[in-house]
């Protein structure tokens, strides 16, 4: 059956929360599919032999399908429609978690894993997607927070399962399995509560095919680039100096391509919108900062005080655990008529800069709990700062908007993050080595003058690699406190968003 008018709005009630639960629970188990393996690499190394080089190709490819797919996975699923979408991908992805650990190769890995991330880039977008369709605007803010949980409470989650499932239960194998039961959870869920749309096959007819084959392999080129790119050293490699440039070429002609179609795939022209266009580049930008509570103190549990996950997860625990209450919270506040949501957003950005500015003042002594306060204050910024930040971006969309925004939201949510851990690895890697000279040749210097032997100079040197870690972190800290402080005029540049009332009530 086609039709070819849009499917009428069903009316919000039990059965439709039902489903829209479930395709939250399905958006954030691809979260977890990312990250969790993502973390857990070297023990997958480990129990299959892999190299350290070649097995940095499965978080690769992962991304590669991951960010090729998120920005037409909203307009697949107002084709096919969002129930026999959502159902086919989560059948997809409880396969793939039950198949990868019996792979026993590294082709039949890196292939597995790349269907894996088209998979979880089709699942996330339907979240945002869903959400500005069938939530009522009185609650719809709650949905936001709920999708705003997927870039703060999933990657942080992720941390403490993946040292539950390595050092706990000792089977690396969960790293794959545990999203099993949340994918037959989901699938029944949306089964029963998404409406029963007819599929709108005519679309296949309009779409701009020529732009989403040149962005695909445009997307797919700068994710390999930015993905290999501090392994490769940059521009020092021939293959990132050619995914680069093809990426750039191939994406940018499909951009005009999008652009001058009548039916396109993405609404390029929905970005003149001042709370679009620099929300969006306020988006990528609290993506990158949101490192500064994840990547940072991990990294430097890891490398000074020789933390496992399992135990450096109780400092991500501190961010991802609040989260459940915290979104609904922020959405609370933002609802009351006297809030502006561009204040709020740059609260939240002042407190993650008070974080940053806390976590610069690192020793090498520091242990999870040092970073207590800063990781709460990471857990308070974040929701205020991301929670705002989508109300006032998606307030000037309009419901049938709303595929178009969600694909390019959750495009810059997977390229940002992974572009902001590149350029923070980066930082470090870069830091580290002049830090590391400094000390190096202060070392030296003392022992000429001191005649210091080889034994105590080897015990120092051990001293100054982690001298090195905690100033190249402490320098990171400092360079994304910057960064918040930075992004707070560009948010008050925002255009006012009138708060929905709590009475109101959207039309059935």
């Amino acid at each position: 059956m086609t039709s070819a008018t849009a499917p009428a709005q069903p009316a919000f009630g039990p059965r439709l929360a039902c489903g829209l639960t479930g395709v939250f629970i399905a958006a954030i188990m691809a979260g977890l599919n990312s990250r969790v393996a993502a973390l857990a690499l070297v023990d997958i190394r480990g129990a299959h032999g892999f190299g350290a080089d070649p097995a940095s190709w499965l978080d690769t490819v992962y991304l590669v399908g991951e960010i090729a797919v998120q920005p037409f996975a909203a307009w697949f699923a107002v084709t096919l429609s969002l129930r026999r979408y959502q159902l086919a991908l989560i059948t997809a992805a409880t396969v793939l978690a039950l198949l990868l650990p019996l792979a026993q190769s590294l082709p039949m890995m890196l292939l597995l894993r790349s269907l894996q991330g088209v998979v979880a880039g089709g699942l996330i977008p339907t979240l945002m997607m869903a959400a500005l369709r069938f939530l009522p605007l009185r609650i719809r803010l709650h949905g936001l927070a709920l999708y705003a949980m997927t870039a703060t409470m999933a990657p942080n989650l992720a941390v403490w399962l993946a040292g539950a499932w390595t050092d706990r239960l000792f089977d690396w194998r969960w790293i794959y399995w545990q999203v099993v039961p949340l994918g037959v959870l989901s699938l029944a869920l949306c089964a029963w509560g998404l409406p029963r749309d007819p599929p709108r096959h005519e679309r296949f007819g309009q779409g701009n095919w020529p732009g989403h084959v040149l962005l695909v392999i445009g997307l797919a080129l700068l994710a390999v680039a930015v993905s290999q790119g501090v392994r490769l050293n940059w521009f020092e490699s021939p293959l990132i100096r050619l995914t680069l440039a093809g990426g750039l070429m191939a994406s940018a002609a499909g951009l005009i391509s999008e652009w001058r179609h009548p039916s396109p795939f993405i609404r390029l022209q929905l970005l003149a919108r001042r709370n679009l266009g620099l929300g969006f580049t306020l988006f990528v930008g609290l993506l990158i900062l949101f490192l500064s509570g994840a990547l940072l103190p991990l990294h430097f549990l890891a490398e000074v005080q020789g933390y496992r996950p399992l135990q450096s997860g109780v400092v991500s625990l501190i961010i991802g655990l609040p989260q459940l209450v915290l979104g609904s919270l922020v959405a609370l506040l933002l609802y009351r008529p006297w809030v502006d949501a561009r204040k709020v957003l740059a609260t939240g950005l002042a407190i993650l800069a008070l974080s940053c500015w806390l976590g610069a003042r690192i020793t090498s002594e520091w242990m999870w709990r040092q970073f207590i306060v800063v990781q709460v204050l990471q857990a308070i910024g974040q929701p205020m700062a991301v929670v705002s930040l989508l109300f006032l971006s998606t307030s000037v969309v309009q419901p049938v908007e709303g595929p178009f925004v969600s694909g390019m939201v959750n495009m810059l949510r997977a390229f940002g993050t992974t572009l902001g851990s590149a350029l923070v690895t980066q930082l470090m890697l870069v830091r580290g080595r002049f830090h590391n000279d400094m000390l190096l040749d202060g070392l030296a210097s003392a022992a000429a003058s001191l005649g210091l032997n080889d034994s105590r100079l080897l015990a120092l040197s051990d001293t100054v690699a982690s001298e090195v870690t905690t100033l190249a972190t402490a320098d990171a800290y400092r360079v994304l406190g910057m960064l918040a402080l930075m992004l707070i005029p560009l948010a008050l540049c925002l255009n006012a968003v009138r708060p929905p009332s709590l009475s109101t009530r959207s039309p059935e």
